[in-house]
């Protein structure tokens, strides 16, 4: 039972995040960045590595937090189902070959590095397992945030272009292959219920073959009334039924959820779709997102990060800018692809974002990284993200100062060209 101490701060907690969530997200669009580097900034500033944490403390105290956890990870469980449920599937069966060329490229290099990074520094990190460790930095280094990257793409005007399409295929490829090694992670480092693992395949059967036609035909049946109300419903139940069973075998919720958004059927219809996921991103997006990412930055604290830990910083950034960036170019440079729009790939596959900062929060959840890993992880992804922008501004620049001209190209070998439907 919540006391009445913890249902009133529980609300001012909620108040404190809409505002901070604002005001903050709004000075990140000023500044052409994503709102959710701006929300991230609002957890930091307040979080303990300013003010010994005094000002976070106040306006979340202890015993609400939890509760305000609790909040985040419903929208969390709501983020990734969109996440899965708008992977480019067309995309990816017209630029499958370029598309996989450049995501295997671009997360097999930081993949290697970010290894090989972890080799290095594991013993300066309390973790409970160093395999564990290890082989997480690879799927860290690898992953790109294909929702942030979709909306870098329309602001800029690329996302109707070819490279735009390119870009969006190969991060949604390279988005399923790190989940699936983030998974593998899980595993080696022992998640609760070795056994039940056992039954995954059995639940991915079962969600292609039985959960996917049911979804199918509720939403046939309501696609002449011109309404999304019933299927959201069941939607939202097979949602919530996904994330319990993904932790019941001993995996985190947000597979689960990622699952369920790419088994859920795509409705013909374009406003029934937007609907839908309007629906769920209206409930999200708005308060228990914002939630989620000021919390994250609550966890980090740069109060005592030393000459090391800025040593360890720069690492990161050079690995993660290094590897996303010779892998995707190189992958697009075998590819075909002109030199000026190789460039340009690599500069939108090294956006990392929110799926970036969920994957090192189910980290530091896992155990598999410490509180001053996570730190200094959550600051590379903000960098790396905070420069995707002002990279393609002045390849936009290099290309007439025309993002169409950009984005529309002509492969530099005849071979190539059948790659790319369009």
């Amino acid at each position: 039972m919540l006391t009445t101490h913890q249902v009133q701060w529980l609300f001012l907690g909620l108040v404190a995040v809409l505002v901070l969530g604002t005001l903050f997200g709004a000075g990140a669009r000023l500044l052409r960045q994503p709102a959710v580097v701006g929300e991230i900034l609002a957890g930091i500033l307040i979080g303990p590595s300013l003010f010994g944490g005094a000002l976070a403390d106040f306006l979340f105290p202890a015993d609400t937090r939890p509760l305000l956890a609790a909040f985040a990870n419903v929208g969390l469980a709501l983020f990734m189902f969109v996440i899965g449920y708008e992977l480019p599937f067309d995309e990816l069966r017209d630029k499958a070959r370029v598309a996989l060329r450049i995501s295997l490229c671009s997360v097999a290099v930081p993949f290697v590095l970010g290894v090989l990074l972890a080799l290095y520094l594991v013993r300066d990190h309390h973790v409970h397992s160093q395999t564990g460790f290890v082989l997480f930095l690879g799927p860290a280094m690898s992953v790109t945030a294909f929702p942030v990257l979709a909306r870098i793409l329309t602001d800029y005007g690329l996302d109707r272009t070819r490279l735009g399409g390119i870009a969006l295929a190969g991060a949604g490829i390279g988005d399923v292959l790190a989940w699936l090694l983030l998974g593998l992670v899980v595993t080696v480092n022992g998640g609760t219920g070795q056994a039940r693992l056992l039954l995954v395949p059995l639940g991915l059967i079962v969600m292609v073959t039985l959960v996917r036609p049911l979804l199918r035909r509720a939403f046939t049946a309501v696609e002449g009334s011109g309404g999304t109300g019933g299927p959201l419903v069941g939607v939202m139940a097979g949602l919530m039924l996904s994330c319990w069973a993904a932790e019941w075998v001993g995996i985190h919720f947000i597979f689960g959820a990622f699952l369920f958004g790419t088994v859920t059927p795509r409705t013909e219809r374009a406003d029934a779709k937007s609907e839908l996921t309007g629906h769920i991103e209206s409930i999200s997006g708005v308060l228990l997102l914002p939630v989620y990412f000021v919390l994250s930055g609550l966890r980090v604290d740069l109060s005592g990060i030393g000459f090391a830990g800025l040593g360890e910083l720069v690492l990161i950034l050079l690995v993660a800018l290094a590897g996303k960036f010779l892998g995707a170019f190189a992958g697009a440079r075998l590819s075909g692809i002109p030199m000026l729009q190789a460039t340009a790939l690599a500069a939108l596959m090294n956006t990392r974002g929110l799926t970036e900062i969920v994957l090192l929060t189910a980290g530091l959840e896992l155990g598999v990284i410490d509180a001053s890993f996570y730190s200094l992880m959550i600051l590379m992804a903000l960098v790396t993200t905070a420069m995707t922008g002002p990279m393609l501004r002045v390849l936009e620049r290099r290309a007439g100062g025309d993002a169409r001209q950009l984005g529309e190209f002509e492969y530099e070998r005849q071979g190539f060209r059948g790659y790319v439907a369009g």
